[in-house]
């Protein structure tokens, strides 16, 4: 089964927080197996741009250290998973580790 992930990267790490990354890691798998990965650039940001975008794309799972609230929202009423309070690292270990059902969540890293 194919899956799109994304991961808000800044140095092609996890960024802390979704709202400010430089990049979107967008990472594609079959099965268990990763078969594409792009960095993108997101629109310019203004509240709600890159919820909307990413779910544009097809997106069903977000990586992320921290999100605000409205973000969150936008994504589970298009039914995005989302797991946030996750340590920085390379997105393609993130999502290997996702595969292995081996991402835990944490606390959120965003504050509003």
């Amino acid at each position: 089964m194919k899956k799109l992930f994304a991961v808000p990267t800044q140095g092609k790490h996890l960024c802390a927080h979704f709202g400010h990354c430089e990049e979107f890691a967008i990472i594609e798998t079959n099965g268990e197996t990763i078969v594409n990965v792009e960095y993108i650039q997101p629109p310019v940001h203004q509240p709600g741009t890159y919820p909307r975008f990413l779910a544009g794309m097809g997106v069903s799972t977000i990586i992320s250290g921290g999100m605000g609230i409205k973000a969150q929202d936008i994504f589970a009423q298009k039914n995005i998973e989302v797991f946030l309070g996750i340590d920085s690292e390379i997105p393609e270990k993130l999502v290997e580790k996702y595969l292995k059902d081996q991402l835990v969540a944490g606390q959120n890293l965003c504050d509003h």
